[in-house]
């Protein structure tokens, strides 16, 4: 028996919206010729317009969802995250944020509640969304929790040209679609899905575009003969080289969980990093579930600094999530014995203790800070500063 094979079952309309993307998904197959790739197949599975896990309009995030994240697991994230903010906004002419794919909203309404009360607001706070229904919850939480400051909030459906400020990346490369490739006997193949009696099928083929050639040499001569699958998300790469385009002044966090290369193609890792999460159960096959699953691959940290460097962006740091919290002073937000209740104390030590944790999310989610014309280096960046094994 599968990890697969244990999940529960949908409800019978949330398996009528699944049954409509696979019937979506066959036709692009036919259309295509018999297959598609596999990151176009991820493509339809998480966005597909209306059908799609990040479009469609069921809960993704939280206890009725199928993950949690470090803003909801406690506001203490976000506001460490604020001292991040606040060294950039002491350097800069503007103070802005630019947030991608801003989950429930909890992240901004945490982030904005914490500056209104450092009497250090940004002029705008700006959140580029691509979940219609995702959006739509971002505008009711902060109309609900901080209406006072809800004029800041404004939507983008694009990067603006000349930003000045800071740019926050929490859990967003790892939902973007990646080719699947298949080292074998010194040779690469390229993962395709196909149709089968039962709904869909892996088969190989070559590899559909012209950069995963290059990418796939360098990748040889890590893994060697070994017969090994694994991930390549060009997409995250395509995604910060706009940002650096726009970027003119300013930092870049993103914090996310994977690892630097040589850890990322470890032999440990012969079957790759790509995970499904089924109501807060993972599993290993996103050939099932289409529309209701949400579908993730680790980050390779080393491209992304790789990619920032190529397009002049400072590689200021790269840290555990843990020591990043610990640089801003997530301990010191918690108030002292004497002015809280007991529970309540236990109740905040818990919280740090899941962000913070080896064991928890403290060390397999790790914070790449990229920066552009600061006049001085971001100390915090440098406890616990892992730059090196980029």
């Amino acid at each position: 028996m599968t990890m697969a094979d244990k999940l529960p079952v949908p409800d019978p309309i949330a398996q009528q919206y699944s049954d409509q993307l696979l019937d979506l998904i066959k036709k692009k197959i036919v259309d295509a010729g018999g297959k598609i790739g596999f990151a176009e197949y991820m493509q339809h599975c998480l966005y597909a317009p209306g059908l799609g896990y990040y479009s469609a309009g069921s809960y993704k995030i939280g206890a009725k969802g199928d993950f949690t994240t470090a803003p909801e697991i406690s506001p203490l994230f976000s506001r460490t995250l604020v001292q991040h903010i606040q060294d950039v906004f002491t350097q800069t002419k503007q103070a802005n944020i630019l947030e991608f794919g801003a989950g429930s909203g909890k992240m901004a309404t945490d982030i904005l509640t914490e500056l209104e009360l450092r009497k250090c607001l940004p002029e705008h706070y700006y959140i580029i969304e691509a979940s219609a229904d995702l959006r739509l919850r971002q505008e009711e939480s902060i109309h609900l929790n901080i209406p006072h400051l809800a004029d800041r909030v404004i939507w983008l459906d694009c990067l603006p040209e000349h930003f000045i400020g800071v740019i926050l990346a929490n859990e967003v490369c790892d939902a973007m679609p990646v080719h699947y490739l298949h080292f074998s006997e010194g040779c690469v193949s390229e993962r395709y899905v196909k149709n089968s009696n039962s709904g869909m099928q892996w088969c190989e083929g070559e590899l559909s575009n012209p950069s995963l050639i290059k990418i796939a040499d360098e990748l040889q001569s890590i893994i060697g003969d070994t017969d090994y699958l694994t991930e390549v998300n060009l997409a995250a790469n395509a995604w910060l080289s706009s940002l650096a385009n726009s970027l003119e002044q300013g930092a870049i966090f993103i914090i996310d969980y994977g690892h630097p290369q040589a850890e990322y193609y470890h032999p440990q890792r012969s079957h790759g990093t790509l995970m499904c999460y089924f109501q807060h159960q993972g599993h290993d096959n996103p050939l099932i579930l289409q529309g209701l699953q949400d579908i993730t691959a680790h980050v390779n940290f080393t491209a992304l600094a790789q990619t920032a460097i190529d397009n002049e962006l400072d590689v200021e740091g790269f840290q555990s999530q843990a020591d990043f919290l610990l640089a801003g002073g997530i301990t010191e937000l918690v108030p002292p014995h004497d002015g809280v209740d007991e529970i309540n104390q236990l109740h905040l030590a818990s919280e740090i203790k899941q962000l913070t944790l080896p064991s928890e999310m403290g060390e397999s989610f790790k914070v790449l800070t990229l920066s552009r014309n600061l006049d001085q280096v971001l100390t915090r960046c440098k406890l616990g500063d892992r730059r090196y094994s980029l």
